[in-house]
């Protein structure tokens, strides 16, 4: 493709050669650079393109993109530009054919709830018929394969490849997590989104090498709405008019505040045979009963969102509601009825704010024992075990402390701590190490009523153990101990998951 073509919708000075070259690849990483291709200087917070320039002109690199001076020699080109960074965004999609423009695009943005929210829209959309891929936190989905991310959201280079894919494997959907970082670094740059929707934003990400103060964290998250052609808003976040101060798009709200577009009234928390939900009024743009088998008031404002998005996408109500009512997300609050007497769920609660938060949700549906199975990861701060400890003491009625990922540590080690946290607390424990036997203790010893939370691993599906990962997948776990015991023996057994 011509450097020209690349270049079109960009202000850019010739520092030497010409535009008028064909660019072979188009590279980011200096030791992947070949011939005929074009290399991005990028000046980031570890290492500096710019310093490259020479190693990759000796590959016969046909240009640079640069924003500061670079000696190279004659025979390669180098283009200036005022970032390099917005530069690759607007290139990567001219490469790769604006592959943005052939798909509907839904980003989402705010502090908590991203990927559930991205996760329970990919699932409605793709029930509604929509062949969507889902980019985030987890993994990239691009319609043949998953992809373990590295990234919230990727580099520009690597996104604009991950779209073009999506495009080839017959997709005509994507949902994606757009991060602060994503979008203060122009990861996003030259993407064409159709919809922008914000969840809701408390402090996070304030620090070395993330944003200077809460302002600027807010004010990366608002750009998001200036790029796309649709702004989905919770209005209920004391925040969502400081999203809005700057949008150049039209804008839908949605909520439980009376000026929601898509309103939910009258909401109830409900238990019935195993699975916990919550059920609503939908006023507004719609109108009607709502009922969604996700458990926690937050399921309310994820499930609007998704609402939003299909009723834009010209999915009907009745249909909405018939997949709001199967709805599942991996590791989410994800529910396994093996029971109509106790409730059984997955979630991926791995540090003491999420765990407190999930607790308190289930609280709420009053359980006879809220019992909680969780561990910590090896290798990382000691404090987490403390506090996760110390939560789950205050706030469960039953710990089972387990193993999660132990890494290089020994996993009594891990427990040990844990147990200093729960020690503070008047909560009662036990621990087993063996996760799988400390599933099988949960399930055998459960009470009509209970509510059992498997925390820490949610979408995972490995142990890491000594720098090896070992497939582990708790849904096969539980399914082995069904096979292994006695089923009668199973309070209230009726197994619906795995039939």
């Amino acid at each position: 493709m011509l450097l020209r073509d690349l270049l079109a919708d960009l202000d850019y000075q010739i520092i030497q050669g010409s535009d008028d070259i064909d660019i072979n690849m188009i590279q980011n990483d200096s030791r992947r650079v070949g011939e005929g291709d074009l290399f991005f200087c990028i000046s980031g917070a570890v290492s500096d393109g710019h310093n490259y320039a020479e190693d990759v002109a000796t590959k016969k690199a046909a240009a640079l993109l640069v924003e500061k001076e670079v000696e190279v020699p004659a025979e390669v080109t180098v283009i200036k530009v005022k970032s390099t960074r917005y530069a690759m965004g607007i290139i990567s999609s001219k490469f790769y054919g604006e592959p943005s423009k052939k798909l509907k695009v839904i980003g989402i943005t705010g502090t908590k709830g991203k990927t559930t929210t991205t996760y329970m829209i990919r699932e409605m959309l793709e029930l509604a018929g929509h062949k969507t891929g889902l980019i985030g936190t987890i993994e990239i989905i691009n319609g043949k394969k998953a992809i373990p991310a590295a990234n919230t959201t990727p580099e520009s280079i690597i996104l604009h490849k991950y779209l073009n894919d999506m495009v080839e494997n017959g997709l005509d959907t994507v949902v994606m997590e757009v991060s602060s970082q994503g979008l203060m670094l122009d990861r996003v740059a030259g993407v064409d989104f159709d919809f922008g929707i914000f969840t809701n934003l408390s402090k996070d990400h304030i620090g070395p090498n993330e944003h200077k103060t809460f302002e600027e964290y807010m004010m990366w998250k608002a750009k998001l709405f200036t790029m796309c052609k649709t702004g989905i808003i919770n209005i209920d976040d004391e925040h969502s008019g400081d999203m809005t101060e700057s949008a150049v798009c039209e804008l839908l709200t949605y909520g439980v505040d009376e000026g929601a577009d898509y309103r939910a009234e009258d909401f109830k928390l409900y238990s019935k045979d195993g699975v916990l939900g919550i059920e609503y009024q939908l006023t507004g743009e719609m109108k009607g009963n709502v009922i969604v088998d996700l458990p926690g008031e937050f399921s309310i404002h994820n499930s609007l969102a998704a609402i939003v998005v299909a009723h834009k996408m010209g999915v009907d109500f009745e249909s909405i509601k018939e997949i709001l009512k199967a709805i599942k997300v991996r590791g989410r609050v994800e529910m396994i009825p093996i029971s109509d007497s106790f409730t059984i769920m997955i979630d991926y609660a791995h540090n003491a704010m999420s765990l407190e938060s999930i607790l308190k949700a289930l609280r709420d549906y009053q359980p006879k024992r809220l019992v909680t199975l969780f561990g910590c990861g090896g290798n990382r701060s000691r404090d987490r075990r403390f506090e996760m400890g110390e939560v789950a003491g205050n706030m469960a009625d039953l710990t089972i402390i387990t193993s999660d990922n132990p890494r290089n540590e020994e996993p009594q080690a891990i427990i040990d701590d844990i147990k200093i946290g729960i020690a503070k607390t008047k909560g009662k424990y036990i621990e087993i190490a063996d996760r799988k036997e400390a599933i099988r203790y949960a399930i055998m010893n459960a009470v009509p009523g209970d509510v059992v939370v498997l925390a820490g691993k949610g979408h995972e599906d490995y142990q890491e153990i000594n720098g090896v990962k070992h497939h582990m997948d708790e849904r096969e776990l539980i399914k082995e101990i069904l096979e292994e015991e006695d089923v009668t023996k199973i309070c209230g057994y009726n197994n619906r998951y795995f039939a």
